[in-house]
Protein backbone atom coordinates (compact mmCIF):
# COMPACT_ATOMS: atom_id res chain seq x y z
CA UNK A 1 0.00 0.00 0.00
CA UNK A 2 1.37 3.43 -0.89
CA UNK A 3 1.72 6.30 1.56
CA UNK A 4 -0.95 8.98 1.89
CA UNK A 5 0.34 12.08 0.09
CA UNK A 6 -0.43 15.40 1.80
CA UNK A 7 0.17 18.91 0.47
CA UNK A 8 0.60 21.30 3.41
CA UNK A 9 0.00 24.87 2.29
CA UNK A 10 0.02 28.41 3.71
CA UNK A 11 -2.21 30.52 1.46
CA UNK A 12 -2.15 34.30 1.55
CA UNK A 13 0.20 36.76 3.17
CA UNK A 14 0.45 34.93 6.49
CA UNK A 15 4.10 34.79 7.57
CA UNK A 16 3.78 32.32 10.45
CA UNK A 17 4.43 28.67 9.68
CA UNK A 18 5.36 27.05 12.98
CA UNK A 19 1.98 25.32 13.31
CA UNK A 20 1.95 23.87 9.80
CA UNK A 21 5.49 22.59 10.33
CA UNK A 22 4.42 20.82 13.55
CA UNK A 23 1.46 19.25 11.73
CA UNK A 24 3.68 18.26 8.79
CA UNK A 25 6.11 16.51 11.15
CA UNK A 26 3.25 14.68 12.90
CA UNK A 27 1.82 13.49 9.59
CA UNK A 28 5.28 12.29 8.49
CA UNK A 29 5.70 10.49 11.82
CA UNK A 30 2.38 8.77 11.12
CA UNK A 31 3.77 7.43 7.84
CA UNK A 32 2.39 10.00 5.42
CA UNK A 33 4.36 11.72 2.70
CA UNK A 34 4.15 15.51 3.18
CA UNK A 35 4.97 18.19 0.64
CA UNK A 36 5.13 21.67 2.19
CA UNK A 37 4.64 24.54 -0.27
CA UNK A 38 6.14 27.24 1.94
CA UNK A 39 4.75 30.64 2.83
CA UNK A 40 2.62 33.08 0.86
CA UNK A 41 1.09 30.77 -1.71
CA UNK A 42 -1.85 31.80 -3.88
CA UNK A 43 -4.84 29.46 -4.16
CA UNK A 44 -3.83 28.94 -7.79
CA UNK A 45 -0.31 27.87 -6.79
CA UNK A 46 -1.69 25.48 -4.18
CA UNK A 47 -4.08 23.77 -6.58
CA UNK A 48 -1.39 23.56 -9.27
CA UNK A 49 0.98 21.94 -6.76
CA UNK A 50 -1.75 19.50 -5.67
CA UNK A 51 -2.23 18.44 -9.28
CA UNK A 52 1.49 18.20 -9.99
CA UNK A 53 2.19 16.18 -6.83
CA UNK A 54 -0.94 14.01 -7.23
CA UNK A 55 -1.83 14.41 -3.55
CA UNK A 56 -4.62 12.72 -1.61
CA UNK A 57 -5.00 15.55 0.91
CA UNK A 58 -4.53 19.31 1.03
CA UNK A 59 -3.97 20.75 4.51
CA UNK A 60 -4.45 24.53 4.52
CA UNK A 61 -3.24 26.71 7.38
CA UNK A 62 -4.17 30.36 7.87
CA UNK A 63 -3.53 32.65 10.82
CA UNK A 64 -4.10 35.96 9.03
CA UNK A 65 -7.90 36.01 9.07
CA UNK A 66 -8.20 35.62 5.28
CA UNK A 67 -9.54 32.06 5.53
CA UNK A 68 -13.04 33.22 4.56
CA UNK A 69 -11.74 34.13 1.09
CA UNK A 70 -8.73 31.83 0.62
CA UNK A 71 -10.26 28.48 1.64
CA UNK A 72 -13.38 28.83 -0.57
CA UNK A 73 -11.19 30.03 -3.46
CA UNK A 74 -9.05 26.89 -3.18
CA UNK A 75 -12.24 24.78 -3.24
CA UNK A 76 -13.57 26.68 -6.29
CA UNK A 77 -10.32 25.96 -8.16
CA UNK A 78 -10.40 22.32 -7.03
CA UNK A 79 -13.87 21.93 -8.55
CA UNK A 80 -12.74 23.63 -11.79
CA UNK A 81 -9.84 21.18 -12.08
CA UNK A 82 -12.08 18.19 -11.24
CA UNK A 83 -10.09 17.35 -8.11
CA UNK A 84 -13.16 16.15 -6.23
CA UNK A 85 -11.32 13.11 -4.89
CA UNK A 86 -8.83 15.17 -2.85
CA UNK A 87 -9.63 15.65 0.85
CA UNK A 88 -9.18 19.28 1.94
CA UNK A 89 -8.77 20.21 5.61
CA UNK A 90 -8.00 23.53 7.23
CA UNK A 91 -6.48 24.87 10.37
CA UNK A 92 -5.19 27.94 12.10
CA UNK A 93 -6.84 30.80 13.93
CA UNK A 94 -10.40 30.46 12.64
CA UNK A 95 -13.38 31.75 14.63
CA UNK A 96 -15.95 29.07 15.43
CA UNK A 97 -18.67 31.08 13.69
CA UNK A 98 -16.74 30.87 10.39
CA UNK A 99 -16.48 27.07 10.39
CA UNK A 100 -19.95 26.24 8.97
CA UNK A 101 -19.41 28.41 5.88
CA UNK A 102 -15.99 26.86 5.29
CA UNK A 103 -17.44 23.37 5.54
CA UNK A 104 -20.24 24.38 3.18
CA UNK A 105 -17.55 25.52 0.73
CA UNK A 106 -16.11 22.00 0.84
CA UNK A 107 -13.47 22.04 3.57
CA UNK A 108 -13.92 18.64 5.26
CA UNK A 109 -12.79 19.72 8.73
CA UNK A 110 -11.24 22.66 10.56
CA UNK A 111 -8.62 22.10 13.26
CA UNK A 112 -7.88 24.91 15.67
CA UNK A 113 -4.93 25.65 17.93
CA UNK A 114 -4.21 22.91 20.44
CA UNK A 115 -5.78 20.13 18.39
CA UNK A 116 -4.12 16.82 19.18
CA UNK A 117 -2.12 15.81 16.12
CA UNK A 118 -3.39 12.26 16.53
CA UNK A 119 -6.91 13.55 15.87
CA UNK A 120 -5.75 15.08 12.58
CA UNK A 121 -4.00 11.86 11.55
CA UNK A 122 -7.14 9.86 12.42
CA UNK A 123 -9.41 12.26 10.53
CA UNK A 124 -7.28 12.03 7.39
CA UNK A 125 -7.00 8.25 7.59
CA UNK A 126 -10.75 7.81 8.15
CA UNK A 127 -11.94 10.33 5.54
CA UNK A 128 -9.73 9.82 2.48
CA UNK A 129 -11.68 10.10 -0.75
CA UNK A 130 -9.15 8.09 -2.79
CA UNK A 131 -8.35 4.41 -2.46
CA UNK A 132 -4.70 3.77 -1.70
Amino acid sequence: MRKIRVLAAKPGLDGHDRGVKVISAALRDAGMEVIYTGLRQTPEQIVAAAMQEDVDVIALSVLSGAHDYLFPRVMELMREKKLDDVLVIGGGIIPEEDVPALKQAGIAEIFGPGTNTGAIVAFITNNLKRAL
